[in-house]
């Protein structure tokens, strides 16, 4: 879904002249909602205030992410993990009223996950990605709650893996191809495609 959110960011700011470059979206990337807005604004020097920002964001977003694709390996790597009885959550920045926006076409396979926390509207997460405030919160609502080293993390943002590995958990980064590599260095594993992911290599059981 971050492309659908590129281009709403994008749209917003061409009235203005301002572009929305790769360096500004590395560092909105897995933010949650009020901090995306905080950093548009200032980077790009918007007549905005967040909550305006907020307000035109959001009815865009809703507009753009009506049916997001899944990433190519997800719904595989998700069902082998169920199959294999491995607890699974999703942590995400996005708001409730969103996360539900983009999952409405696949509420079968999101019905394979324990539970999923919405960072923007979760008011146990004090601190958005790349703090680590979302990844222990999300682990502590298992009913085993593992021990951080215990937890493996999938990011598509390299705020999201900085937030896991603050968070003393493993990081497997796939960035988009335009990320810089030193946006990918703490990630624990960086691959190109979650179609490369092997999960016996974090003592998961191997695909079938």
């Amino acid at each position: 879904s971050e492309s659908g959110y590129d281009r709403v960011i994008g749209e917003m700011v061409k009235p203005f002249g301002k572009t929305y470059t790769q360096d500004i979206k590395i560092k909105i990337l897995g933010t949650p909602e009020p901090d995306t807005a905080r950093i548009a604004i200032t980077e790009m020097q918007l007549p905005y205030t967040v909550d305006e920002f907020l307000t035109i964001y959001r009815a865009k977003v809703k507009e753009e992410l009506q049916n997001p694709t899944l990433m190519p390996g997800a719904e595989k790597l998700v069902r082998h993990l169920h199959k294999h009885d491995i607890p699974i959550a999703v942590a995400t920045s996005s708001s409730q009223d969103s996360m539900e926006l983009k999952t409405k076409n696949h509420q079968s396979l999101f019905k394979l996950f324990h539970h999923i926390v919405c960072g923007s509207t979760d008011p146990e997460v004090k601190h958005g990605k790349p703090a680590p405030d979302i990844f222990l919160v999300c682990a502590s609502r298992f009913p085993d709650k593992p021990s951080p080293d215990q937890c493996v993390v999938l990011e598509d943002a390299p705020n999201g893996a900085k937030g896991a590995i603050a968070a003393g958990m493993q990081a497997v980064l796939v960035p988009d191809p335009g990320v810089p590599e030193e946006c990918r260095r703490p990630a624990t594993l960086v691959l190109k495609s979650l179609t490369e992911f092997q999960p016996e290599l974090f003592g998961l059981p191997a695909f079938d």
